[in-house]
């Protein structure tokens, strides 16, 4: 799980300095988890991200961005209630969620906008 900055969206995910259509520069789906510090449903998310980020490592990317910090990634956004998840699929547009979701719900969207299927547990690898 990474967490991005205004430099480091343009760079990995969009440049929408210098283009007015959505592009998405990813090889592999990604999830923008959209937060902040002091938000309670944020904080019960984190956790569930963290576990994805871990059974879908090579699979999926998972950002974060902080609101608070990087608010002009939030406008760019719209963003007005938090947490908010943006799915991005390769090829294809994004497509945005608000609210604090389960994990089954992280694992069906993944599987449904992304054709992502969850991997077994014997495919991953504990260090």
């Amino acid at each position: 799980m990474e967490f991005l900055t205004k430099e480091s969206f343009i760079e990995k995910v969009f440049d929408y300095e210098n283009s007015k259509e959505w592009e998405f520069k990813g090889t592999k789906p990604a999830i923008i988890d959209f937060y902040a510090d002091w938000c309670g449903p944020c904080k019960m998310v984190a956790p569930i991200l963290e576990e994805l980020s871990k059974e879908y490592d090579g699979l999926v990317d998972i950002y974060k961005i902080d609101t608070e910090d990087q608010q002009e990634l939030a406008a760019m956004f719209g963003i007005r209630s938090i947490p908010s998840l943006l799915f991005i699929p390769v090829g294809d547009k994004p497509q945005m969620a608000v609210g604090a979701l389960p994990k089954d719900s992280f694992i069906k969207a993944i599987e449904d906008i992304f054709s992502v299927k969850h991997p077994t547990k014997s495919n991953i690898i504990t260090n």
